[in-house]
């Protein structure tokens, strides 16, 4: 009895060991991956566009401008609803068609701002590739645009989302120089691969300076 118990017990701390060398190795790989920008930590899943800004602190809520950018866009009103069914097209997209991932996944809100109706993959430069439909996806040049941001961490869900979007509409309530544009989005930086917790994103709104288009 005794010697199958010493059996059994020396099959625990194998079985142990066994589970701890994958569980250190994913963790060793993704703290070579951290980086920093805009003094906010991310894992690094992906290159960023071209010409793309600092990323926002975590909390806070800052402008950023953004350049003209590619990029492969699918919504609900192209036959697609939900997450999973737009992520699976825009990856067929890009495997396709040679196009590098990057990250954010840019997730757009509905003029409400209460529900995900659409998903872009974003192009590494404005000049790869072809404009036009490709099945479901439609790729299209983005034109310039400035965003109240803030920093997230943590899944990216609808209500982390809400959790955001009320920080940003609450910024933009305390000042007067920018004012609201359009419905939000949630930009997701982060692969499945990385830990829901430690997942960096950032809720934004579309800005434009509130003396824009006013006579002086």
């Amino acid at each position: 009895m005794n010697e199958a118990r010493s059996r059994a017990t020396k099959r625990r701390k194998l079985a142990s060991r066994l589970l701890f060398i994958p569980l250190a190795g994913t963790v060793l790989v993704l703290v070579s991956c951290v980086r920093t920008s805009g003094g906010t930590w991310y894992f690094d899943s992906a290159p960023l566009p071209e010409g793309w800004p600092e990323l926002t602190p975590v909390g806070e809520v800052e402008i950023r401008e953004y350049p003209t950018y590619r990029a492969a866009v699918v919504s609900e009103k192209d036959g697609r609803s939900g997450t999973t069914p737009m992520f699976r097209s825009l990856f067929q997209h890009i495997s396709s068609n040679d196009i590098p991932m990057t990250s954010p996944v840019d997730m757009t809100y509905d003029e409400d701002d209460s529900r995900m109706t659409g998903m872009a993959f974003l192009y590494r430069t404005p000049d790869l590739g072809p404009v036009g439909a490709d099945g479901v996806v439609r790729v299209e040049d983005v034109q310039p645009q400035a965003y109240a941001s803030t920093g997230m961490r943590g899944s990216y869900s609808d209500a982390h989302h809400a959790e955001g979007l009320a920080r940003v509409q609450a910024w933009l309530a305390a000042q007067s120089k920018w004012k609201a544009d359009g419905p939000s989005r949630y930009l997701g930086y982060n692969s499945p691969f990385v830990p829901w917790f430690w997942r960096y994103g950032e809720v934004q709104v579309p800005v434009v300076r509130a003396t824009d288009g006013v006579d002086p």
